[in-house]
């Protein structure tokens, strides 16, 4: 399972995740980001579309494709760009419109269950990567969606949660999530630590992605006096 780190929007954040797998979203680009590149672990390439929707702005199709063309063989993939509305119609002629072999597609909890196997053809055409993303209003009440859908995936094709940390121990099927809360965290590590520097906030925080990973699943621990009499 890979975690990537969505958008540091500060220096000191890009600085702080050195050979993290980060997301980087076109929305939010900043030409001062480019010099960060380099220096990611891994990198994930989407439009940021829920972005620039939260924002009132809007996603410039041609531009994103022209800018993913520069991320061709250096991210592991490449999004296409969605649609905020919840017209499939419009995701598709999003993917359609991308370079040849970039944006791959992503199944929605809201489209309708039989373009899933319209999707996973894409897909296969388009890197082998799908994703799945959930309403965030509902996201919390969509496991059995989310198992369901995974059940049906081919086992060739990498399969991407967006924004589905929350779901990546118990469903094993998800090969990567990604993780906006981060940056959040810090603020929350100030708030209980305020003697801390904000820099000092972030490195917590990343820390704590860096060992998540390499985690040991719990198991029950026997006892040490089992089958004994007292």
């Amino acid at each position: 399972m890979t975690v990537y780190l969505a958008s540091p929007c500060s220096q000191m954040q890009a600085a702080s995740v050195e050979s993290m797998p980060v997301l980087i979203s076109f929305a939010l680009w900043s030409p001062w980001l480019e010099r960060y590149v380099p220096s990611f672990g891994q990198l994930l390439l989407d439009s940021g579309a829920y972005s620039a929707h939260t924002t009132g702005t809007k996603v410039d199709l041609a531009k994103f494709a022209e800018f993913a063309e520069r991320f061709r063989g250096l991210a592991d993939a490449v999004a296409s760009l969605d649609s905020i509305s919840g017209d499939w119609r419009e995701g598709w002629r999003n993917m359609e419109a991308m370079p040849d072999g970039l944006g791959f597609p992503t199944f929605h909890d809201s489209d309708p269950p039989e373009l899933l196997d319209d999707l996973i053809s894409a897909a296969q055409e388009r890197g082998g990567w799908i994703g799945v993303g959930l309403v965030p209003e509902t996201r919390h009440l969509r496991g059995r969606w989310l198992k369901e859908t995974l059940d049906r995936m081919p086992p060739e094709l990498h399969v991407h949660g967006w924004a589905c940390r929350r779901f990546w121990n118990s469903h094993r099927r998800l090969d990567s999530v990604d993780s906006t809360n981060w940056t959040l965290d810090g603020r929350k590590v100030l708030d209980a630590c305020p003697w801390l520097t904000p820099a000092e906030a972030t490195e917590i925080v990343v820390k704590r992605y860096r060992r998540e990973r390499r985690t040991l699943p719990s198991i029950e621990t026997p006892s040490l006096f089992a089958g004994k009499e007292a």
